[in-house]
């Protein structure tokens, strides 16, 4: 990772901050986007005492303009892009039957349009560099999770794009790779969408029990620069999609049970 250059979607906060320091502890240079402007001074001075070159970008990736632009003020101040990091995102929970659809618009807007926004005006200079395309995905992506039926739409969604793009670009030298980390430490699920698309404000999940945003970027970090196809982190997602595949009828009881136990679920027996 050696003076490449990285623009990572979402990275004010969670993984994306952790995937700024880990790549930029390993000698990348570092654009980083999120739309809180105060979330991006905040970062870049962390990033900037870490020693880490960086340059923060004020955009919504739910907005093509604002990803393309993204994606030029990177590649005008370092000359280049070897890494496309797609992992801002948003989660939801609620029953599909008692969902407004607008979240369900806004979640697949940020999840999936951003990552192919992004990608669209990137990918001509990761080809130039023969770099890497990176999506931060969830287990979600591989099995439909209740309650969430917009995030896992958006997942899915990804994993197919991604799957697609990777095949496309088989014979050009770039790297496609999509990472799922499990249930993390993060705030994705305090800022998760409810029914009525207000936050819900508070984890369902004991976040003490869950990887660190910080272990989860350093195996990015190695996946990335062993150019790996897919990286699901955890055993219970390894399991889950092994399961899924071959026992779906058990995997349909297994994962509502488990479901079914978080803090106020919207799940009723």
């Amino acid at each position: 990772m050696k003076d490449k250059v990285v623009l990572i979607t979402g990275g004010t906060s969670g993984i994306g901050k952790a995937l700024a320091f880990s790549f930029g502890g390993a000698g990348a240079k570092v654009a980083f986007s999120g739309r809180n402007p105060q979330g991006l001074a905040l970062t870049s001075q962390e990033l900037s005492a870490a020693g880490v070159d960086n340059l923060a970008i004020q955009a919504d990736v739910s907005v093509e303009e604002q990803c393309a632009q993204m994606v030029q003020q990177a590649v005008t101040k370092y000359g280049r892009l070897d890494v496309l990091i797609n992992n801002a995102g948003i989660s939801m929970r609620a029953l599909f039957e008692e969902v407004d659809l607008e979240v369900i618009r806004k979640v697949m807007d940020i999840n999936f349009w951003g990552t192919v926004y992004s990608t669209k005006y990137a990918l001509p200079h990761i080809l130039e560099r023969k770099g890497s395309i990176i999506g931060i995905s969830s287990i979600a992506g591989y099995r439909g999770l209740p309650a969430r039926t917009g995030y896992s739409a958006s997942k899915f969604a990804m994993h197919g794009f991604l799957e697609t793009l990777r095949t496309e670009l088989l014979h050009k030298g770039v790297h496609v790779m999509v990472a799922c980390p499990g249930f993390t430490a993060s705030n994705i699920r305090n800022t998760a969408l409810a029914a009525n698309g207000q936050q819900q404000g508070e984890s369902p999940r004991e976040e003490g029990d869950m990887m660190s945003a910080e272990e989860v970027a350093a195996r990015i970090l190695r996946a990335t620069i062993q150019r790996k196809r897919d990286l699901v982190m955890t055993f219970q997602g390894k399991l889950t999609v092994f399961l899924n595949k071959w026992l779906p009828g058990l995997t349909d009881k297994l994962v509502y049970n488990v479901m079914a136990k978080e803090k106020d679920s919207p799940l009723r027996k």
